[in-house]
C-alpha cells in the first residue's frame, strides 16, 4: 500500500494545475463507496492547497 501525498505543500505553485495526478489515496480499494473516495480527495487537496498558500505566505513575510 503506499502512502499519501504529504501535506507539506507542494514544492512548486505550477504543480497545483496538476491535483488529481499529484493526490494518491492509499486506502482506494477500501472506501465504502466512489462518492466517498470522491469527497476524502477533494478535502485532502484542499488542505493540501491551504498548505502550499501558508508556506508562500511566510516565505513572502520572511523577503519584506
Amino acid at each position: 500500500m503506499g502512502k499519501r501525498t504529504p501535506q507539506d505543500g507542494l514544492p512548486h505553485w505550477e504543480e497545483a494545475q496538476h491535483l488529481d495526478d499529484i493526490v494518491m489515496d492509499k486506502r482506494e480499494g477500501k472506501r465504502a463507496n466512489k462518492a466517498k473516495a470522491k469527497r476524502r480527495n477533494r478535502r485532502y487537496e484542499n488542505r493540501l492547497l491551504r498548505g502550499t498558500i501558508d508556506i508562500l505566505d511566510l516565505h513572502d513575510e520572511d523577503e519584506q
